[in-house]
């Protein structure tokens, strides 16, 4: 940690703070964890081992009460959680990175992007699958016209998880913002409005199908861009073998993508940015783009979830815009808050 370096108080311990935030922040040059919140005994010992020069402190207020030491907060904590403390972080003057979703709710979204625009303090949301290499290879199709004019976008994110886990992403209160359309929806409704831009139409499908299940666990959301795109959006509990992660559609030919991102199993291995093959995906799961046996083997952008720190990093210091402009984030609420509604519905919501 050098005194130059800009302090980092992360809020949570659990995977956010632990796997991505806090070593995302220290591999970071100008910035430091100076401390992190964990009420959970073993996770603030894990905490002190894994950062020995940060404080751990147990609540929030003890974390508010080193403020004037600090110079950005980093909200890593329950759903429900993410509005009162983001509040609390901008009343103290603080920059504040807020993990997704956002907020349960659109309108309290707002309610943060206005107080962070009052109090003249930075704000912006933690979509770091913006920095994903499947996500950066599709944007690089996208931009070399190959595929004509594109009509439908797929995306799937898929895990085989058939026993519920006993945590807040689970619980149905709404006030938890639990289930998969927060969770992973969060991602992939994010990443369909980041390439094709505002939604006129919504309609959904949330289902539970694993036993005793409060939340949707298998959940489909149809898209109709503006621009007269249509999205279809997967995310499944129980998904059991592997299915294409992106496919794009167009007038000139399809784009196919099998697997998921390297950079958060990394990160659990101990990889860290700037290590041999960090963010490289394997060969074998290169996509291909073309009509019928006439493909391209298309070879997979380096992830770089780094990204994310060092735009941070360097609009706190004045030489940058934050990496993601929190009104987006709030759209992508309101995609999720008509999707949730579609379903219960059963039909579709008009934006």
């Amino acid at each position: 940690m050098s005194t130059a370096d800009l302090r980092v108080g992360i809020l949570g311990y659990g995977i956010g703070g632990r796997v991505f935030h806090a070593p995302l922040v220290d591999a970071t040059p100008g910035l430091s964890v100076a401390a992190i919140v964990s009420a959970n005994p073993e996770r603030a010992a894990q905490a002190h081992a894994e950062h020995p020069l940060a404080e751990i402190v147990a609540d929030a207020d003890a974390l508010f009460a080193l403020a004037d030491s600090l110079d950005l907060v980093v909200v890593s904590t329950p759903n429900r959680t993410h509005v009162p403390l983001a509040l609390q972080a901008i009343s103290h003057g603080l920059p504040v990175v807020v993990d997704k979703p956002f907020a349960p709710t659109a309108a309290e979204a707002e309610t943060v992007v206005s107080a962070a625009k009052d109090a003249g303090v930075g704000l912006t949301v933690f979509q770091n699958r913006r920095f994903d290499s499947d996500f950066l290879t599709v944007l690089k199709v996208l931009d070399s016209g190959k595929l004509g004019d594109v009509f439908r976008f797929e995306s799937r994110y898929d895990r085989w998880v058939p026993k519920p886990k006993d945590n807040w992403r689970e619980f149905g209160d709404p006030a938890e913002a639990g289930g998969l359309l927060y969770d992973l929806g969060a991602h992939i409704v994010d990443q369909a409005l980041q390439l094709f831009g505002p939604v006129a139409e919504v309609y959904a499908e949330l289902d539970r199908r694993r036993e005793g299940v409060s939340v949707d666990d298998d959940t489909f959301v149809a898209l109709h861009h503006v621009n007269g795109v249509r999205s279809q959006l997967w995310a499944s509990a129980l998904a059991g073998t592997r299915n294409p992660r992106f496919r794009v559609l167009g007038t000139g030919g399809t784009f196919t993508k099998y697997g998921l991102d390297v950079q958060e199993p990394q990160i659990k291995d101990g990889k860290r940015p700037g290590d041999d093959g960090w963010g490289i995906e394997p060969e074998s799961d290169a996509g291909v783009l073309g009509v019928n046996e006439d493909v391209e083997t298309v070879p997979t952008e380096t992830g770089r979830y780094e990204q994310f720190y060092i735009e941070v990093r360097d609009a706190l210091r004045g030489e940058g815009e934050f990496p993601v402009d929190p009104a987006s984030a709030v759209e992508t609420l309101r995609v999720i808050e008509a999707a949730h509604k579609s379903g219960a519905e059963r039909r579709v919501v008009v934006l």
